[in-house]
């Protein structure tokens, strides 16, 4: 397969037009209106949100709770896709630190950051827009993209020099998002009915893969016609999310609707992937084919 080695049109950092438009973003990034946001919440889902799961009990001593805490993610996955994780075991501090150093990373110059600029070959580095469609419309927002795991896919020239205390930080929180991504997976397997090691070996066992995406998103002029991020599935086995409290906005769909994301302090919002789901698929036909 040949990947293309550069963008189609020249890149324009989008916290740069942030800084230098004043009331009117450009039409490259004006959505078409049935893809525009939707801010109207009505009685009944001004207070709806994801569920909220505190995996604290699971190791509480107590059989009930661990049974009801395993229902919930279940229920969870099944109704929703979408919950929100507290007493993960991941230190709140490191959470603030790995919020906090990759927003000093986005405000540093943009000549220090365009040292990591990406192509469209492994989209790795600092980068501003997907795909390489010519004149597409465009996501008002920047982001970073790393690989980090299976080890030999990391590329350490794309891990940046600045903040001095970046990679660091990196190497901390990443590792404890795989430990909890590690922790999930059991949960999920044993409510699948399956071995609590299933899902990792499926995942690629000790070289599963895991990713690094951080997306940053300047103050909008015209925020009614523009979107940080287009409503998309993620493709991969589970994300993880650490929200900014100061920057909401992320929305699930529910039924014929959109749901925003209220988040709890230092909780996790986890995604059920696009992968995990047809696991899930093929592993309930596969049961059914066999019990005819």
């Amino acid at each position: 397969m040949n990947f293309p080695r550069d963008w189609p049109e020249p890149i324009i950092r989008v916290q740069s037009l942030s800084e230098s438009c004043e009331d009117k973003i450009p039409d490259r990034y004006v959505k078409p209106p049935e893809a525009r946001p939707s801010v109207a919440a009505g009685p009944e889902t001004e207070e709806a949100n994801i569920p909220l799961i505190d995996l604290g009990l699971l190791n509480a001593g107590d059989e009930e709770l661990r049974r009801k805490t395993l229902r919930q993610v279940s229920e969870a996955c099944r109704e929703w896709g979408f919950f929100q994780v507290v007493n993960h075991g991941v230190e709140p501090e490191l959470m603030d630190r790995a919020r906090e150093v990759w927003r000093e990373f986005f405000h540093e110059p943009m000549e220090v950051k365009q040292r990591y600029a990406n192509s469209p070959t492994t989209y790795e580095g600092y980068g501003s827009r997907l795909g390489v469609e010519k004149g597409a419309i465009l996501d008002w927002s920047d982001y970073y993209y790393l690989h980090y795991l299976p080890c030999n896919l990391r590329d350490f020239n794309k891990w940046p020099f600045l903040p001095s205390h970046l990679r660091e930080v990196i190497t901390e929180y990443s590792t404890e998002v795989v430990r909890l991504g590690g922790e999930l997976l059991k949960i999920l397997s044993i409510n699948l009915g399956l071995r609590q090691d299933y899902l990792q070996n499926a995942f690629g066992g000790d070289d599963v893969g895991a990713c690094l995406r951080v997306n940053f998103y300047p103050k909008c002029p015209q925020p009614d016609l523009a979107l940080g991020l287009s409503s998309h599935s993620d493709p991969g086995g589970m994300t993880f999310l650490l929200p900014d409290q100061n920057v909401p906005g992320l929305q699930v769909r529910r039924g014929d609707g959109w749901i925003t994301v209220k988040p709890a302090p230092h909780a996790f919002i986890v995604n059920i992937g696009d992968q995990i789901q047809v696991l899930n698929y093929l592993l309930f036909h596969h049961y059914c084919h066999y019990i005819v």
